[in-house]
């Protein structure tokens, strides 16, 4: 990830490889900037005579040799008046993947805003740097043979404000959001064999330093509490299964903690109930909301936000092996409750259940949210760039909306209701992990963690399988690991749960 810098004035590099990124609105004017006057002619003029219109999101890449510097990255915002606080972030992802696209080896971004953006200055400064280091992101530590020219060059990035002093420290929380998020994206990126349930405990473990109780079940422990349902999903792998309980208390003392529960299924072959060969590869992403609730940890604790959170993460490997659970076992969840297993590849949910169910007993959190890349049916429902969201509380929903609404990080409610908790009862046993047909499949996997949540505790379950992971770059995310949820939760929790 980039390392900023605020300053009042350009650099006065004479570098060639050298740019600056400025921003305008539809109406195709230069924002007031001292810093820009000097450059103001040959601006006009490109924008005068070029076919750029100033969308959200277009870029004008400009050369003048007989400048220094030599590169001018312009960024449409769209309508001013339309322009909100997570534009200007994405604005900073267009400035910053356009200084890769130009190779650039140094980038001075002018943080003023076109007339009519409704936005104050150090605030503005700090979410454009916020929104180039998320771009910024870059996971390439298994790459020993690339090409010199497919490097990125860009090595200094300075946010150009007259209000840089303050915008540096607005930015301080930003950085460690995105340090936070971008921890999040390397446990999502690493491939199965660097990352299993063993040495994602360890990272975990690491975030002891700032102030997080870290305890590693083990499965001895998890026999002891009876997590057959999650024990089961792991038997057929070498690596132990893990449950890793998290603690951070940053508010009053003895208020109640929120909890938040992950699934964290480090490989997903679908076990017996064996997936495709083709494709099978980005399942080492199956664990993306185990990673969202670790990185949401370390942002609350490295911010040292005044809030009390748990957060259980199930850690296992979903393997095929001789020892592996078979479709039509039976096993007895740590809530008492039997399931029958008609799939093995409807894994994440028995992983949940006893981990909602521990948090629940151990913890009795004032509500709890999960997080799972559980079912393919919420990518029908909803696409890539929406979360489903199931809840047995209307108060629950409503901050998580306000939340998603403010970070854009997107949900939707799905139905929950008892016609589709009757499509889960088995006929041997208490529950079946899948219902008979193809019917509701994010719902029936919803009613079946809902049968985990004790004492009508408020409780909400979000289906991340589609916004886990991007195929495509967006403004603020490169190809890969998204980290999705973070910013959510981090939002949530620190509005909506403050324990001042």
């Amino acid at each position: 990830m980039i390392s900023l810098s605020f300053a009042p004035a350009l650099s006065k590099s004479k570098a060639a490889a050298s740019g600056i990124a400025l921003f305008v609105a539809d109406d195709k004017r230069l924002p007031a900037s001292d810093v820009l006057a000097p450059h103001a002619r040959f601006l006009n003029h490109a924008l005068a005579n070029s076919g750029f219109t100033g969308k959200k999101g277009e870029t004008l890449s400009l050369v003048n040799p007989e400048s220094s510097p030599t590169y001018y990255l312009v960024i449409g915002l769209g309508a001013a008046r339309s322009v909100k606080e997570i534009h200007i972030e994405e604005a900073g992802g267009h400035a910053l993947a356009a200084a890769l696209a130009a190779k650039l080896a140094g980038l001075d971004i002018v943080a003023a805003l076109p007339k009519g953006v409704r936005a104050e200055a150090a605030d503005a400064a700090a979410r454009i740097g916020f929104g180039a280091q998320l771009r910024s992101y870059r996971f390439d530590k298994y790459k020993t043979k690339e090409k010199e020219e497919d490097k990125p060059k860009l090595a200094r990035v300075a946010i150009v404000t007259p209000a840089s002093a303050k915008a540096q420290k607005l930015a301080e929380k930003f950085t460690v959001l995105a340090e936070s998020i971008a921890f999040t994206r390397d446990l999502v990126s690493e491939p199965a064999n660097v990352l299993y349930p063993e040495s994602f405990a360890a990272e975990c473990r690491k975030l002891s330093k700032l102030g997080v109780k870290v305890e590693v079940l083990g499965v001895a422990e998890l026999k002891k509490l009876g997590m057959h349902m999650l024990l089961g999903v792991g038997q057929g792998s070498v690596k132990d299964s893990q449950v890793v309980v998290m603690q951070y208390y940053g508010g009053r003392k003895g208020a109640k903690p929120v909890a938040l529960v992950g699934k964290g299924v480090c490989f997903d072959t679908g076990g017996i109930s064996i997936k495709p060969a083709n494709g099978m590869e980005e399942m080492k992403f199956d664990m993306g909301g185990a990673a969202t609730v670790t990185g949401t940890i370390r942002a609350l604790a490295a911010r040292h936000a005044k809030v009390n959170v748990i957060g259980v993460i199930g850690l296992v490997e979903n393997m095929p092996d001789g020892n592996a659970q078979r479709p039509g076992d039976v096993v007895t969840s740590m809530s008492g409750q039997t399931v029958e297993v008609l799939n093995t590849d409807a894994e994440g949910r028995l992983v949940l259940g006893d981990c909602l169910w521990y948090a629940v007993e151990r913890f009795q959190p004032q509500c709890i949210v999960d997080l799972a890349t559980l079912t393919g049916a919420i990518l029908v429902a909803l696409g890539s760039t929406t979360a489903g969201l199931f809840s047995n509380n209307d108060k629950l929903c409503a901050e998580l909306n306000r939340a998603s609404a403010h970070t854009q990080e997107k949900i939707w409610r799905l139905p929950m209701g008892p016609e589709f908790d009757e499509m889960i009862n088995s006929d041997i046993a208490d529950i079946q992990n899948i219902s008979n047909g193809r019917e509701a499949g994010s719902i029936t996997a919803a009613q079946f963690l809902q049968r985990f949540i004790k004492d009508e505790t408020p409780w909400a379950h979000l289906d991340i399988a589609g916004t886990a992971w991007t195929k495509k770059a967006t403004a603020l995310t490169p190809k890969g690991a998204v980290g999705w949820g973070v910013r959510l939760l981090t939002e949530w929790l620190e509005n909506d749960h403050k324990a001042a």
